[in-house]
Parts: C-alpha cells; structure tokens; sequence
C-alpha cells in the first residue's frame, strides 16, 4: 500500500502553501482534490500525475463521501503518493475525520499536513487579530452550514461565549445570519466582516456591523464572516488595505454608519 497525504492547500494563494505540501505536489502520484481549490495551487503538481476533481459544482457533489473514501483506498493500493488536497485547513471543516477513519480500517498509511485555514487569511485580508487580550481571549471556528435541521447551529450559546467568531460557509441569505445571530443575543452594532475569495486576485472584503448586514448584498463565494469587537470599524477603518502584496487590487465596500 501506498502513503495517503491528507493536505491543506490554505486560502487559494500558492505562496501561502507550506514547503512540505509543495514538495508532496511535485511528487504525487494521484492528486485528488476539492472543487475550492485554486487552478494555481492545482499548476504546482507535476505534469505526470493524475489529477482527480471531487469538489461540488453549483452546490452539488461529484461524488458521495463514501465513493471518495474508496478512491483513496484504491489509489493507495496501486500508487506510492496519494495526495487528498483540501482547501484551506484538512481538519477544519473538511471531513477529514471521515476520510482518516476509512484509511485506518483499510491499514492505509497517511500523514495530515495543515494548510492555512480560511478565518486566518479573512483576519488578515482585515488587518485585524481576532484575539486581543484587551477584548477577547478566544475565537469560535463555526459553520453556518448544516446538514439537517437537526444540527442547526446553537448561535445562543456561542454568542454568550464573548469569542470573536470565525462563520465558515455563511450561505447566500446574510439576513437569516444576521438575525440568528441578534436573536441569540449579540449587540445589533457589533462589527463584523465578510470577505470574500480571500488572498485571491478578485479578493473583496465587506466592513459593517451585524444589524447593516442584512442590508448588503451577497459577495462571492467561497465567503467568510468575521465577527467581534475586534473588528470594530469605527477605530480601523483606515487600516483596511489590500491583504497581500502582488495580487490585484481588491473592490471593498464599507459600511461604518
């Protein structure tokens, strides 16, 4: 059996990539990768391998979790180095858990290797920590995104944390957010964030509050949702700049009324 390497491609940007993931990229024999990630990210592997895409299209899958975990099995057992690249971070958000549970019931041999996870790239594309000791001590990692009603999200008790949250996946009705989150208990002029396509060429970042919201309309996806008093937009508004050197220049919209 071959080696799985269970790879975070981070945000989008190739230069954000760790040199361990590069070196696997150039050496992989199968790559099978999300939908999320960058075609610069996907240049990197070498010529020779075979790239597989597995993401969604217009929110629908390729193919099921399950079909996937057997790709990796399958892949394992005739090639060397078998790549599952992620956007972002494997473990946040990615099902790696899934995907980690398959390989050890089959005896496959795999390594996670992390990428830069989303809500650190949205932090910086914001120029804002999302912990300050004069503020927050903690961030909350949530997605908006559930599979059932079942699972809906508890916003109550993540609100009464006082944690700067980080939303993943906040969908296309910024209202229905907004409101859960004022329903909860959070501060209607509680400043928040949304950026969107984070380090890429057409990044756009949205500065407002929570009440303003769900006034504005959707950025692109894949989005990210920003929310804390570190954010406050009043005092660091000004701050607000193109997050990384080299890339194009990003449309960001504000929001401080």
């Amino acid at each position: 059996m071959g080696n799985v390497f269970l790879i975070g491609a981070g945000p989008g940007d190739p230069d954000l990539l760790t040199i361990k993931a590069l070196r696997l990229l150039q050496r992989a024999d199968v790559v099978l990768h999300d939908g999320l990630v960058s075609q610069a990210i996907l240049d990197l592997v070498r010529p020779e391998a075979l790239r597989v895409d597995i993401g969604k299209r217009c929110g629908c899958k390729l193919m099921t979790q399950a079909e996937i975990n057997t790709l990796l099995i399958d892949y394992a057992s005739k090639t060397d180095t078998v790549v599952r690249l992620k956007g972002g971070d494997p473990l946040v958000f990615g099902r790696a858990g899934e995907e980690i549970d398959a390989l050890i019931e089959a005896g496959v041999q795999f390594e996670i290797v992390p990428g830069i996870t989303t809500a650190l790239a949205a932090a910086a594309a914001v120029k804002r920590s999302l912990t300050d000791r004069r503020v927050t001590s903690s961030v909350v990692l949530v997605t908006a995104h559930r599979g059932s009603e079942d699972e809906a999200v508890e916003w109550d008790h993540v609100v009464t944390s006082g944690s700067t949250l980080a939303i993943y996946m906040p969908g296309t009705h910024y209202a229905a957010l907004a409101s859960n989150l004022i329903t909860a208990g959070l501060d209607m002029n509680t400043p928040c964030a949304v950026v969107s396509r984070a380090t890429l060429a057409d990044q756009r970042v949205l500065i407002t509050t929570i009440g303003q919201l769900r006034d504005h309309d959707v950025l692109p996806a894949p989005a990210h949702v920003l929310v804390g008093r570190c954010l406050n937009p009043a005092e660091h508004i000004n701050l607000i700049q193109p997050a990384f050197s080299g890339l194009a220049s990003k449309s960001i919209q504000r929001s401080t009324e």
